[in-house]
C-alpha cells in the first residue's frame, strides 16, 4: 500500500448564516466552513416546513380526460 495518501482529517468550525456554529470533522482545508443552511434553520428540521397540497390533482386529471 502507498504511504501518506489519506487526506488530513481535523476538527473545523461550521458557521451558518443564521448564526449557529458547531464543530465537526472534515478533510476540507481551513478552520472554518461557511454554510447557508443548517439543521437549526432548515425548514424540515425546524418544523416550519410548508406542506404542498397535492389533493385534487388526480380528480382534476380524471375530470379533464374523462377517466
Amino acid at each position: 500500500m502507498k504511504d501518506n495518501i489519506q487526506p488530513n482529517y481535523h476538527d473545523v468550525t461550521v458557521r451558518c448564516s443564521c448564526g449557529n456554529e458547531f464543530v465537526c470533522g472534515s478533510t476540507v482545508e481551513g478552520d472554518v466552513i461557511k454554510v447557508e443552511v443548517c439543521s437549526k434553520c432548515h425548514p424540515f428540521y425546524s418544523g416550519k416546513q410548508k406542506q404542498v397540497s397535492t389533493g385534487g390533482r388526480v380528480d382534476k386529471f380524471k375530470k379533464r380526460y374523462n377517466v
